[in-house]
């Protein structure tokens, strides 16, 4: 039988990192099954509920929990979603891999599940900014981000709980240690707010490294763009091109925006 220690990657250990001790997982879209044998082994849930929409993850899922040892912690369904779950049967909701359009759905087709939930874990892999205004608009609120780089690719993951009636009005964004200022020039409720929505409210106040590298990226990359796109628009602009050129001045201005907030004090 199966004894070694399940090694996580950087993605998969932030998640794990994120949740509370002692908890019953359901970890939807479990793929191979490895946070959930991670979980238990290490001590952090009694229990866990795995599953997948996919039968061959599945299966490969059911069978790394006999190698080690685990049917008795881990049971596996065969789940669209938490369409195979039960209110209240679990206290802490996983939910990685997968765009954020489609975590958005899963949450919101099984609401009566979902709000039972004494925290989500989630990590959208797309849609990042709309998936953030989601939340909020349902009056959900993130108690804890994080983000990592693994093969050149960045993941953000949140910590979230169901926000009560006043937490849930707090949409502006708190002023405290940035002044509402970015380079010396006053910004909006809005400006603030669409920059949060963006990039993370508490990664831009921690002033998270991982974000920085993030930021600078995505700072060249769309200069680059930018360069490209004017090298070969011939003698006039089309609007199609002006247009482009217009959402990556914005797009840039947004990552200038808040890599100046690592400058200040």
């Amino acid at each position: 039988m199966e004894t070694k220690k399940v090694q996580l990657s950087k993605r998969l250990q932030m998640l794990a990192d994120m949740v509370t001790p002692g908890t019953v997982v359901a970890d939807v879209g479990c793929d191979h099954g490895f946070l959930s044998i991670y979980l238990v082994q290490q001590g952090i849930c009694p229990k866990v509920i795995a599953s997948d929409v996919r039968r061959g993850p599945l299966d490969a899922a059911c069978e790394h929990i006999r190698m080690y040892g685990l049917e008795d912690y881990i049971e596996t369904r065969l789940s669209d979603g938490l369409m195979a779950y039960w209110p209240g049967e679990a206290q802490t909701l996983v939910c990685a891999g997968m765009g954020g359009r489609l975590m958005q759905q899963i949450l919101m087709q099984s609401e009566p599940v979902t709000r039972e939930f004494e925290e989500l874990i989630l990590q959208p892999q797309s849609e990042i900014r709309q998936f953030r205004v989601f939340l909020r608009e349902q009056q959900y609120r993130i108690v804890k981000e994080d983000i990592v780089c693994e093969d050149d690719k960045y993941y953000f993951a949140f910590r979230v709980v169901h926000a009560d009636g006043e937490e849930a009005d707090r949409t502006m964004p708190r002023r405290g240690s940035f002044d509402g200022r970015f380079d010396g020039r006053e910004q909006t409720d809005e400006q603030l707010r669409r920059l949060y929505d963006k990039f993370g409210e508490q990664l831009l106040r921690e002033r998270n490294p991982v974000l920085r590298a993030y930021l600078e990226k995505g700072l060249a990359a769309a200069r680059q763009v930018q360069e490209q796109m004017l090298a070969h628009r011939g003698d006039a602009l089309s609007s199609r091109l002006e247009e482009g050129l217009a959402e990556q001045e914005n797009q840039a201005a947004d990552l200038e925006a808040a890599l100046a907030l690592y400058t200040k004090e």
